[in-house]
């Protein structure tokens, strides 16, 4: 932990005072968890304190003291985020949101929940789905991120091809502000165009400008047709991307499109024995949940885009055992590889869906001229890309080899006219390719927001900008 300054005292001092004991940490071993999110190559900080608040009462009163100190705030969510945006800061406090847990109300007639921060994504959808109701933004990590961390960065996930992400469901937001004001944003209502949309504002904004403490979402109706899954293996990563393409063009709209390489059907067979298919370069996996028998139309056009484009072999299927063994070799590629420990660097990056094959061709490019492992897996049907870089720990020169293949793949995306990240957030890795893509206007603009909301700079500073 950090030696306390004056500031420091004061601050530690008055946080015993104002919270009961179990709410503030200071012992090194214990808080050392919450000092980084998992993004291992990001740097972090040593923190005065990790604080676990139960209520926005307690959030605004860490707050208002730590502004009067200025000693700077780091929310933190369940720690699964891939960019470092929730990573200690020097002297700061870590504000960990994960023991707000509570579903506090849905709402089957206006269709939606109301849910505190630290509820985890699954839970919030097995809820909802008690009430024959859902909640779509479904990031890889669901069964262990949280609400408020998907509405910190914006989180994705693999229905977003179709049902978008986590700022489409956002209605409202209780926020405190970083002079420690507790203030409600957005609104319950299906529309309302009342003044600036505040709540869409603080939707990926990475707890830099308030601490989200209370989340509104709207839900949709619980899907009961059962999916049609088509799967097609390709001997080449562009032919993947060709038939990406030749779905959009034909005005598919799958509920599920993702691809998976060899790598990862490797890795995953290696930790789990799942028995996937690992002779292809990779496969692309669709789902529709359209009724039928729109859902086998559907299907079939998807079929032949994957036919006509060199799939060597098809699949398509209504057996949902089946389609959860071919989908899980997507949700565990990462943590399959972090099971081998080597170093992983994740990529996030995003292309117009017409340039995913070129994009695709880029990075094995990028790859062959860094002599460095990459990994893929993406969400095709939206052109995001998670290219998987590894690397064997201690190995200084592959690290350097990979470091330029993360920054080569950046620069890539935005070539192709494409984004940074698609999902995971600008945090510590992302703010040198943020400022490539972004132009000086738009720039200037976010900083100003910034200085307006969080004058002091206290509220995870030195993330995102």
């Amino acid at each position: 932990m950090a030696e306390p300054d004056d500031a420091g005292r004061a601050l530690l001092a008055e946080l015993a005072a104002a919270l009961p004991a179990d709410r503030v940490l200071t012992d090194a071993d214990t808080a050392r968890p919450y000092f980084h999110d998992e993004a291992e190559w990001a740097e972090h900080g040593s923190p005065l304190a990790v604080v676990r608040p139960r209520s926005t009462a307690e959030v605004a009163a860490v707050v208002r003291a730590s502004a009067r100190h200025r000693v700077p705030v780091v929310p933190r969510g369940a720690g699964t985020g891939l960019s470092g945006g929730a990573n200690a800061v020097d002297g700061g406090i870590v504000l960990s949101l994960e023991r707000m847990r509570e579903i506090l109300e849905i709402d089957g007639g206006e269709r939606l929940a109301v849910v505190q921060p630290g509820v985890v994504n699954d839970d919030l959808r097995a809820a909802a789905a008690a009430q024959d109701l859902w909640y779509p933004p479904d990031p890889a990590s669901a069964p262990w991120s949280t609400i408020g961390g998907n509405v910190a960065t914006n989180a994705g996930g693999l229905c977003c091809v179709k049902y978008g992400v986590t700022k489409d469901y956002v209605l409202a937001l209780e926020i405190v502000t970083a002079a420690g004001e507790i203030v409600r944003v957005g609104r319950r209502t299906a529309k309302g165009v009342t003044g600036y949309d505040l709540a869409a504002l603080m939707v990926g904004s990475e707890g830099t400008l308030a601490v989200i403490t209370e989340i509104t979402v709207r839900l949709r109706p619980l899907r009961t047709t059962p999916p049609r899954t088509v799967v097609g293996f390709f001997d080449t990563l562009t032919d993947c991307g060709a038939a990406v393409a030749a779905v959009t063009a034909a005005g598919l709209q799958p509920s599920i499109f993702e691809l998976v390489d060899h790598h990862c059907l490797h890795a995953v067979n290696e930790w789990r024995n799942a028995g996937l298919p690992e002779d292809a370069a990779a496969l692309l996996l669709a789902q529709t949940d359209l009724p039928e028998p729109a859902a086998e139309i559907e299907a079939r056009g998807i079929l032949a885009a994957f036919e006509a484009h060199g799939a060597r072999d098809t699949l398509m299927s209504t057996d949902p055992v089946e389609a959860d063994a071919l989908f899980d070799a997507r949700r565990l590629a990462y943590p399959a590889f972090e099971q081998r420990g080597d170093a992983l660097l994740t990529e996030d990056v995003c292309v117009p869906r017409t340039r995913v094959a070129e994009m695709l061709g880029r990075i094995q490019e990028i790859a062959a001229r860094r002599d460095t492992l990459v990994a893929n897996v993406a969400h095709v049907g939206d052109g995001n890309l998670h290219p998987l870089i590894m690397v064997p720990q201690g190995d200084d020169a592959a690290r350097e080899r990979a470091q330029r293949a993360f920054d080569d793949i950046v620069d890539a995306a935005i070539e192709l006219g494409g984004t940074v990240t698609g999902e995971h957030g600008v945090g510590l890795l992302k703010r040198a390719g943020m400022r490539r893509e972004l132009d000086p206007g738009s720039l200037a603009l976010q900083k100003a927001i910034k200085s307006a909301l969080d004058p002091d700079d206290i509220l995870n500073p030195g993330k995102v900008l």
